[in-house]
């Protein structure tokens, strides 16, 4: 009993894991701290106790009360009927199997994400990033606006380069506007769903 230390042994797993940035869940540590305290009973109970050697003593007979347990007559002709279904479908299971391989046809489908939501929300990333570029030349163009003198003036700059300016603060006005409800929208939906 005083080499075997499991609670101990889950600690040190679970500080590791928290140096190194990994979150294991709370139960783990607490588990852990639940053995540490039971590995300390069981050497106080009795220091020469091999749970090993309890465990392999005792593992035929618990097995053993588990299968009896389970099996009833019932479980045991259902099962029975399922093995003797699965055997009967087996040569053309099999069959279509190996046809599949001869023919080159056989394939994996694996659906691993939701392509229309993908789709969507690169859509949504697409769109703003254009009306960001559309804002930023907008700018760009009203400060360049800016050196060129004309009779034109609004709050004492030239009226066009302001206008530029003005308009792009209002599109990013509307552009927050949209990214938050459209943001506030969808969240909605995947919590509802």
């Amino acid at each position: 009993m005083a080499q075997l230390q499991i609670g101990r042994v889950l600690l040190e797993v679970s500080r590791t894991a928290a140096d190194t940035g990994l979150a294991l869940p709370s139960e783990l540590t607490l588990l852990g701290k639940t053995l540490l305290h039971l590995d300390a009973v069981g050497r106080t109970l009795d220091p020469e106790f091999d749970p090993n050697a309890a465990v392999r003593r005792h593992t035929a007979e618990l097995l053993r009360r588990r299968m009896w347990k389970g099996a009833s007559s019932g479980s045991l002709a259902s099962t029975l009927l399922e093995t003797r279904e699965f055997v009967e479908k087996m040569p053309g299971r099999v069959n279509k199997f190996l046809d599949l391989v001869s023919e080159n046809r056989l394939g994996v489908r694996v659906d691993a994400i939701d392509e229309r939501q993908l789709i969507e929300g690169l859509h949504k990333i697409a769109n703003r990033v254009a009306l960001g570029l559309v804002l930023a030349a907008l700018i760009v163009g009203a400060a360049l606006l800016m050196q060129v003198p004309t009779p034109f003036r609004l709050f004492g700059y030239p009226g066009l380069a302001m206008l530029f300016f003005l308009a792009a603060a209002v599109e990013g006005f509307f552009l927050v506007i949209n990214i938050l409800l459209s943001d506030r929208r969808s969240g909605r939906e995947r919590r509802g769903s």
